[in-house]
């Protein structure tokens, strides 16, 4: 049978996720979030869900609505303050006690995921040390500096957004799309991906930027 990753509807192909699911988000400020597959992700109704994503506050980033539903148990993210002086609704609920949070600097957020992805359970990195990040967690010393461990992140959902994609899960990715989006693919059991339009030929292969083999299913969204 012909390879064919192509679909038409988010919803049946996340039919497997459940309650308590881990779901990777990509995106990198308000840019390059799969806000289509968000909102059918919303429209499930799950419960309890860990969500990963580099922002938990941005307006422009569908990632409130899952929130603001009350469908969100975790958050584990690098930004978790919104702008202005009013709260976003992850705040409020933070604030309120009924949602937990995993703040980390960027870049241990990326390599945890990265790491997820390549089956490295954990690392030492010098980020975090002698901060409140850094608490609970377990500190070695190498070559005279203290080192944090940190674990890798795995995924039971990831959802990115791309520019084009082809019947075979081949991507290519524009801007901030493509921040955290290959990583986060590595890493999750199930990858669905948006995209503005998924082709029938092949992505030329000196323009792949991440290969079909880490995407299960392609959604055109026809919108930038």
């Amino acid at each position: 049978m012909a390879i064919d990753k192509r679909i038409t509807s988010a919803t049946e192909a996340m039919q497997g996720i459940k309650d308590g699911a881990t779901i990777m988000l990509s995106g990198f400020g308000g840019s390059g979030f799969a806000n289509t597959l968000i909102t059918a992700l919303r429209n499930l109704g799950l419960r309890d869900l860990t969500i990963v994503a580099n922002s938990a506050t941005h307006p422009l980033a569908k990632t409130q609505i899952l929130i603001e539903a009350k469908q969100v148990r975790k958050v584990i993210c690098s930004a978790a303050r919104g702008r202005g002086k009013d709260l976003s609704a992850f705040e409020e609920q933070w604030k309120a006690g009924t949602i937990e949070l995993e703040v980390l600097a960027q870049g241990t957020f990326a390599e945890r995921i990265r790491a997820g992805g390549a089956g490295i359970p954990a690392f030492y990195t010098p980020s975090a040390v002698g901060t409140d990040l850094a608490n609970g967690k377990e500190i070695r010393r190498f070559n005279g500096r203290d080192y944090v461990l940190e674990t890798a992140i795995e995924a039971d959902l990831t959802l990115i957004r791309g520019d084009i994609g082809d019947r075979f899960g081949n991507l290519t990715f524009r801007g901030s799309q493509a921040n955290f989006g290959p990583a986060m693919a590595t890493a999750a059991k199930l990858v669905i991906a948006e995209v503005f339009t998924a082709q029938e030929a092949p992505i030329a292969p000196d323009r792949v930027m991440l290969p079909g083999v880490f995407v299960d299913h392609v959604l055109a969204v026809g919108s930038r």
